[in-house]
């Protein structure tokens, strides 16, 4: 009996042997099969790997300084671009081939900021930005305001409302109004003067008690400065600048001060816009029955509509 189960072992391993010296070949086949494979994979990686680093260049942009501009002024910086190389090939590796709009991009700072330039007004963002901003400096024209509020709520804009302190000091709940519903808040002096011919002490309290009325009011800092009808002198830009708040003048001018019908408004807005545009309105009948066609008109540019401050940001908008 144990002679036979000897037998019977010796048979089985004579047979295993015997299969794997025929499954041999087929076993290296398969081996050698997978290593080429692994291989070519990783071949294919790496050149895709050098083919995002060679093209990287292609797709990036340099960062612009901040600078002073003859005409413009104070221009803010604006960020540039360059390819993370490995978060993009991280995105491109599963399928393996080179697709430039799963680039990924890192947003790469200028070596100038606004901050480090003396104080000069801003006209304008930069104008590579593709953002514009509504400025609308309030002293009066009351009964616009809700109306105009709600559209720019429809629309779900943020603009930057420049307060004369006075206004704000009689107007409470409307000066509430707007802060609760999330716009900029800036200085408009606080009796409408004209501050290129105020004294510099003057200037320095009208800038002073609008700041001290609008956080009492609203609780919100202000950090720009919108001079009454434009009118200012470099020492006025001085004394904002030493309270902490930077001069903000438009590049587009709505007039509507003199009561234009809304499509001359719209008109006369739209064949002046630009990257970067500041926008001057005020509320008036005009541009409350012009604001909604205007945003709308604005949209369709592919332009973004935001605060100043927000515009100012060196901060790229990639696309």
């Amino acid at each position: 009996m144990k002679g036979r189960w000897k037998q019977r072992l010796i048979v089985g391993a004579l047979s295993g042997s015997a299969l794997l010296i025929v499954q041999a070949p087929q076993i290296n086949t398969y081996v050698t099969a997978m290593k080429q494979e692994a291989m070519t994979a990783t071949a294919k990686h790496d050149l895709l790997m050098q083919e995002i680093k060679d093209k990287a260049k292609k797709y990036e942009v340099a960062p612009k300084n901040a600078m002073i501009d003859s005409v413009w002024k104070t221009v803010p910086g604006y960020n540039g671009l360059k390819v993370d190389v490995k978060a993009s090939y991280d995105v491109m590796k599963k399928k393996g081939v080179f697709d430039e709009k799963k680039l990924i991009f890192k947003q790469i700072p200028p070596n100038v900021h606004m901050s480090q330039l003396k104080a000069e007004p801003i006209y304008r963002a930069h104008p590579d930005k593709p953002v514009i901003s509504l400025l609308i400096n309030v002293a009066w024209g009351n009964e616009y305001l809700p109306g105009m509020l709600t559209t720019l709520k429809k629309h779900q804009v943020k603009a930057t409302f420049f307060l004369e302190g006075r206004w704000t000091k009689n107007n409470p709940e409307l000066a509430k109004m707007i802060a609760e519903a999330g716009h900029e808040i800036g200085n408009h002096s606080y009796t409408h003067p004209n501050m290129e011919t105020l004294s510099s002490n003057l200037s320095q309290k009208e800038l002073e008690e609008t700041n001290k009325v609008i956080k009492a009011v609203t609780g919100k800092d202000c950090t720009l400065f919108a001079p009454p009808s434009g009118a200012f002198r470099q020492e006025t830009v001085a004394i904002a600048d030493k309270l902490g708040m930077d001069t903000i003048l438009w590049s587009v001018d709505t007039i509507d001060w003199q009561k234009p019908s809304p499509s001359i408004l719209t008109q006369r807005v739209l064949s002046k816009l630009h990257n970067g545009a500041f926008i001057l309105m005020h509320p008036t009948e005009p541009t409350a029955k012009s604001l909604d066609i205007l945003i709308t008109s604005i949209k369709k540019r592919q332009l973004e509509i935001t605060t100043v401050s927000d515009a100012l940001e060196e901060e790229r908008i990639i696309r």
